[in-house]
């Protein structure tokens, strides 16, 4: 599915907007994002502990702020939670988007429930079904989305910008206003502004995604481990934040 792109503000100059805000904090980033794109950006949060950061800051500054997730079909019960949570606590809104029902079934009924177990690239195909397909009706509306991306969270997310072009969605603006922060400043803003948190972090979880394809994490394991960790060799990522090149060489190479 192709993304229609919406235009950009004509007074827009990206490169020296992306310089300019590269060391500021995430909210004059934010703050600049709202002012900027107006109803015509969104949060796009999975509720981890970096999304509802960026949710608590933006909340903040725009009561009304949109904000759109992607349910998959398998994610566990503490999501939703957390959700109904979200919504009570921010009195906003939450849309949630769904994979195309005919899409999957012809997945599930050629590959089986759980094919992601048996290779990399069955993986990737239910992620894209699943997630990414979903991501790209979702944006349809929108010029620019905030994600909760940091740096240091895997090695395929070294180089992002708190604002750039995103060329994996035909060039429309992403947001990345925690790209500089550590994991320690996430827990401590969390800890400090009271913010709602996904029960299964208490489990023992530290990136959560689908049932089947998340465990808890061991100790002295990176904090993606438990993400795919049958997995050996490629980025522990499902293809949301990568360009579709990456994620159909992979398919093809594995």
């Amino acid at each position: 599915m192709e993304i229609v792109v919406l235009e950009m503000p004509d007074s827009l100059d990206i490169d020296n907007v992306i310089v300019e805000y590269r060391n500021k904090g995430p909210n004059e980033v934010i703050k600049w994002a709202l002012d900027t794109f107006g109803d015509k950006i969104a949060i796009c949060t999975s509720f981890q502990a970096e999304g509802m950061v960026i949710l608590d800051i933006a909340h903040s500054i725009q009561p009304d702020v949109k904000v759109f997730t992607i349910d998959t079909g398998r994610l566990p019960q503490e999501t939703h939670d957390l959700i109904d949570k979200v919504r009570e606590k921010y009195q906003i809104q939450v849309d949630v988007h769904h994979p195309d029902p005919d899409e999957l079934r012809q997945f599930v009924t050629k590959h089986g429930i759980n094919p992601f177990y048996e290779s990399v690239s069955l993986r990737l195909g239910c992620c894209e079904i699943r997630k990414t397909h979903t991501l790209e009706k979702a944006l349809v509306e929108f010029g620019a989305w905030i994600t909760g991306l940091r740096r240091s969270q895997t090695r395929a997310r070294g180089a992002v910008e708190k604002i750039e072009i995103d060329v994996a969605h035909n060039g429309m603006i992403k947001i990345n206003p925690l790209a500089d922060w550590s994991r320690e400043q996430v827990s401590q803003y969390i800890k400090s502004h009271d913010v709602p948190q996904n029960e299964l972090y208490h489990q023992g979880y530290t990136s959560i995604g689908c049932v089947p394809c998340t465990r808890p994490v061991k100790s002295g394991e990176d904090v993606r481990a438990g993400r795919w960790w049958w997995e050996k060799g490629v980025p522990k990522e499902c293809g949301i934040h990568m360009n579709p090149a990456w994620v159909k060489a992979v398919a093809e190479d594995l």
